[in-house]
């Protein structure tokens, strides 16, 4: 892949994280569902921590080698996976939301509720720069050797974002607004957006 771009693997786990973490700590979605500003960095890095796991094990992980710029991609095949509600690592869930649980989960059915049915597509999940990177064309590098991915497999791509600043972006990248909507009335507005047609 161009651009300094590479497949992460098990070594680049940790430090995924972390950029994750710093660069979602002010995500509308993630402000939502975890409100508590202090406590916010050590759940969202046990958040986001099953999340690499999970796509390290399911899924495509691409960022630079320093894993200082991540994004996480579901294959066709694996875009609507989810562990089982009940599941007894779900409890997981427990602990890191607490009492804001339900918005967690209202959250999350949003999401799912407005993925485009069927499985020929890649996902993109999470896309995130550290901020001490950003501004240096990361972002877009990693998209790009995404869609590529895309392009290989012969599949649309399809992503959704609460950040009103990232729509522009991944439009220049090609991608389209496929629809808004907002997480109950006091929630996150979002927009899921593809870069065409979706097959069933």
């Amino acid at each position: 892949m161009n651009c300094g771009i590479i497949q992460l693997g098990q070594r680049h786990r940790d430090r995924a994280v972390a950029t994750l973490t710093a660069a979602f700590h002010d995500d509308p979605a993630m402000v939502y569902m975890l409100p508590d500003a202090a406590s916010r960095p050590a759940r969202l890095t046990r958040l986001m921590g099953w999340m690499v796991d999970q796509q390290l094990e399911i899924g495509l992980v691409l960022g630079t080698d320093e894993a200082d710029a991540v994004t996480l991609w579901r294959p066709p095949g694996k875009v609507h996976y989810h562990e089982p509600l009940w599941h007894p690592a779900s409890l997981r869930f427990v602990r890191i939301f607490r009492q804001h649980l339900p918005r967690a989960l209202r959250t999350d059915e949003g999401i799912t509720g407005h993925l485009p049915n069927g499985e020929n597509w890649l996902y993109l999940k999470m896309a995130a720069v550290h901020p001490d990177r950003q501004g240096q064309g990361l972002g877009g590098a990693m998209i790009r050797a995404g869609l590529a991915e895309a392009a290989r497999l012969g599949v649309a791509s399809v992503l959704e974002t609460a950040t009103p600043a990232n729509v522009g972006l991944y439009q220049r990248l090609g991608y389209g607004i496929a629809s808004e909507w907002d997480v109950a009335k006091a929630g996150p507005h979002f927009w899921t957006m593809t870069t065409g047609a979706v097959a069933a």
